[in-house]
C-alpha cells in the first residue's frame, strides 16, 4: 500500500514537468511590410499574445522575429495576428479596409516613404 501511494504521489509531482517538456520554444523569422515607429509598435503590441515569449521588429530590415511556444500558438496565426492590425507578412495579406485605416506614415503599398527619416 505505501508503495502505490508513493508512485501515485511521483506521478502526480512528475506530470508538470512532463507537460512542460511538451512545449517546445520556437523561433520565427518573417517578412513583416511597414515603414516606421508607429508601424513597430502596432506589430509588436498585435503579438503580445499568449504563447508568444517574444517579437521585434525591425523597421529597416522589414525582419519580425518571433520566439514562441508552438504548441500553444502556429507561425501561420501570428502571420494573421500581424495582418490583422494592417501589416502584410510575407504569407498574409492585410484585409484592404484595416490597411486603409493607417496613419499615412504607415502607408506602405501605395507610398513612398523613402525620404522620411523615423526619430
Amino acid at each position: 500500500m505505501k508503495t502505490n501511494s508513493f508512485l501515485i504521489l511521483l506521478l502526480i509531482l512528475a506530470l508538470p514537468v512532463f507537460v512542460q517538456a511538451q512545449d517546445k520554444v520556437v523561433t520565427a523569422n518573417i517578412k513583416v511590410y511597414g515603414n516606421c515607429g508607429m508601424c513597430k509598435s502596432r506589430i509588436e503590441k498585435a503579438l503580445d499574445h499568449k504563447g508568444i515569449k517574444k517579437a521585434t521588429w525591425n523597421t529597416k530590415t522589414k525582419n519580425l522575429e518571433v520566439i514562441y511556444v508552438s504548441t500553444r500558438i502556429t507561425e501561420k496565426q501570428i502571420h494573421e495576428l500581424v495582418a490583422s492590425v494592417g501589416h502584410d507578412t510575407d504569407q498574409v495579406k492585410a484585409k484592404d479596409t484595416v490597411y486603409g485605416k493607417l496613419p499615412y506614415c504607415c502607408l506602405y503599398r501605395d507610398h513612398d516613404h523613402s525620404g522620411i527619416t523615423d526619430n
